[in-house]
């Protein structure tokens, strides 16, 4: 008997265990005639609706690393969705295609908007998420789009940035325009941020009455979050470097900003 019931709670626990798994769905969809090709991702074991977060990867595409940042964020009970940006699940694995592709979205407001608020559109659906309580994340190149995107007045309740690039191409907020609580989490030593591009960002908020914040972790580089940007760095010769403890306090810091505008 005590074998039997053993054995019985050995598969319930394997079942309860199989059943509470991350989920990560490729997920195809439209910008106007661009196919755009992103993931969807959640654990199917939290019971009901919850907040959404778009998460914007760096200029390299959907890689490895936004697909873990995405499954940690699915791990505190949000569901992800990782944009596509470029259409097609275009990657880079150089700066002058990575950069090529992330002007195409850069240079022109509507494209990076509307390619935006396609994924927004696509997380906003999904049978797992409040529409009610949508955020977004981004990394580097990333990072500009989520802050472009809340300068714009996007529906979004919190946006976060991470090494955020501050290249700022849509027009100065009106006052009470941004939705969004902003959170900027960048590395002091990053050489690709200018200090003026920090000074014009602060000034278009506050004159908007936005409600930001942004932190610098000193010592910091560019890519401060990625496991695999010293390698790139080393590779291509660029200010790039993983640092273990700024990444640590960063994803603290996101994780409280997202729990108290989120998790509501």
């Amino acid at each position: 008997m005590r074998i039997m019931m053993a054995a019985a709670l050995c598969a319930l626990a394997m079942t309860v265990n199989a059943h509470a798994a991350i989920k990560e769905e490729p997920v195809t969809y439209q910008d106007g005639n661009t196919t755009m090709k992103g993931f969807v991702v959640y654990d199917d074991a939290v019971q009901g609706k919850r907040p959404g977060i778009v998460m914007v990867p760096e200029w390299w595409g959907i890689t490895k690393h936004i697909h873990n940042e995405a499954q940690k964020f699915a791990q505190q009970g949000y569901t992800a969705f990782i944009a596509d940006m470029y259409g097609d699940g275009k990657v880079a694995d150089n700066p002058s295609d990575a950069g090529a592709l992330a002007t195409i979205v850069m240079k022109d407001p509507k494209v990076m908007e509307a390619r935006f608020n396609a994924a927004r559109t696509q997380l906003a659906g999904h049978p797992s998420v409040d529409p009610a309580r949508i955020g977004a994340v981004g990394y580097c190149f990333g990072g500009a789009v989520v802050l472009n995107m809340a300068r714009a007045g996007a529906d979004l309740d919190a946006v976060a940035g991470f090494h955020a690039s501050l290249g700022l191409n849509t027009p100065a907020p009106a006052p009470g325009t941004v939705k969004a609580r902003v959170l900027v989490l960048n590395g002091a030593n990053d050489p690709f941020v200018k200090r003026e591009e920090y000074e014009a960002l602060k000034k278009d908020f506050d004159a908007a009455k936005a409600e930001y914040r942004v932190v610098q972790y000193p010592g910091a580089v560019h890519a401060f979050t990625n496991p695999e940007a010293t390698e790139l760095g080393q590779k291509f010769n660029l200010p790039l470097r993983y640092d273990a403890q700024a990444d640590r306090e960063a994803k603290a810091e996101a994780s409280k900003f997202f729990a108290a505008n989120l998790q509501k």
